[in-house]
């Protein structure tokens, strides 16, 4: 997200209007996960209004409408493409288009899959999120997805939730927040120039580095290898991801030196590659 009011006073300044919390995101930030997409498609001059507030390195990272992604073998082509064009407003600023498959779709969809993957592959870069147990099997099913993935240069998302799960419930957020998120097998994977890190955190920032800092190292792997990792980090309710992300990138920066000093400071700037 970007548009988050809790941010103000923090990331962004107190006064800064609602329409401009883009702007102020990208300050700070050069790519985002576009999560409203997966509930309703933007109007187009709200898509034009994006598109103006933005630096050209900027990259969103836009979900497949859930009507899509929940009903893999009921596409209809048109529809799909005709929603990527909705977006033609903010094309230049499309880094990768996210695919998040319900836990239900399993081995039994790589065929759909594939079809959507055939469509989409040619004019955008695709990062397909599994949540099936058995594409987490290190065996037949999961070498069948990564196969197909990769047949069409497409990304397989990592998501790393262990960090949330460490802990007990002790708020109405992280309470929320646990029952809402998948706790799945962590499979540091890239299959593309694009790998993609969801990492799901808690407030406690000491207890977030001892599970992110294995990725520190696989993140400098990557980009030795001259790959292009997205990276996005959350908290419970959103409010500490800022936080989150900002230890990250100063953690990183004693890796690699990717990352642009924070605004003002000669730190490492929040990226998200």
């Amino acid at each position: 997200m970007w548009a988050n009011p809790r941010w103000k006073g923090s990331l962004f300044a107190a006064d800064l209007p609602n329409n401009r919390f883009l702007a102020g995101y990208s300050q700070f930030f050069n790519s985002v996960e576009g999560n409203t997409s997966f509930y309703a498609d933007p109007a187009a001059d709200q898509l034009a209004r994006w598109s103006e507030q933005l630096p050209a390195d900027f990259r969103f990272v836009f979900k497949i409408p859930r009507r899509f992604s929940h009903a893999l073998n009921e596409i209809d082509s048109n529809a799909l493409l005709a929603w990527w064009q909705h977006f033609a407003p903010v094309h230049p600023y499309i880094g990768l288009i996210h695919l998040q498959l319900p836990a239900t779709a399993g081995p039994a969809m790589l065929g759909p899959l594939s079809a959507v993957l055939e469509l989409l592959s040619i004019t955008v870069p695709l990062a397909v999120e599994v949540r099936h147990p058995a594409f987490f099997d290190k065996a037949e099913h999961e070498l069948a997805l990564n196969r197909l993935l990769q047949g069409f240069n497409a990304e397989r998302v990592v998501l790393d939730s262990r960090a949330l799960f460490s802990v007990a419930a002790s708020s109405p957020a992280l309470l929320d927040a646990q029952a809402k998120k998948p706790r799945l097998p962590v499979h540091a994977i890239s299959l593309s120039a694009r790998p993609m890190l969801r990492f799901i955190g808690t407030d406690d920032m000491e207890v977030n580095r001892q599970f992110y800092t294995p990725w520190l190292a696989k993140i400098n792997t990557w980009l030795g290898e001259g790959k292009t990792p997205y990276c996005f980090f959350h908290t419970p309710d959103n409010t500490l991801a800022p936080q989150l992300c900002r230890q990250f990138a100063a953690d990183l920066q004693q890796h690699h030196s990717v990352l642009a000093p924070w605004p003002g400071e000669q730190q490492a700037q929040l990226g998200l590659w």
